[in-house]
């Protein structure tokens, strides 16, 4: 499925989330994010080495519901789920090592 390089226009809900089977990622953030953009060579890095993964790339924002019932409260936030389920979460990561060791658990754990 591999590494999204932009935002999807109409993000999915909660509930089409939550039905989703399988490794996914989200990534919550902005096009704007000086963050989120330095994030990109790592997260891509780190998805190449998983390719089961489903990788959704989801504009927060004012306004944005999906960012909120995650809890999003900074960017980029990764959440890593498995079959609906959030195993792990990661807030303004820094470092490929730890992407990877929350992709493996999620790509490993069905």
């Amino acid at each position: 499925m591999g590494f999204l390089a932009d935002f999807s226009a109409t993000p999915p809900t909660r509930e089409e989330i939550e039905a989703l089977p399988g490794p996914v990622l989200l990534e919550f953030g902005a096009p704007w994010c000086g963050h989120c953009r330095a994030l990109q060579p790592l997260l891509a890095a780190a998805l190449a080495k998983h390719p089961a993964v489903r990788h959704l790339k989801i504009e927060d924002g004012p306004g944005r519901r999906l960012g909120r019932s995650f809890r999003v409260k900074l960017w980029p936030t990764l959440v890593f789920l498995r079959d609906g389920e959030v195993l792990a979460e990661l807030v303004r990561p820094t470092d490929e090592a730890a992407i990877g060791e929350a992709l493996a658990a999620i790509d490993a754990a069905g």
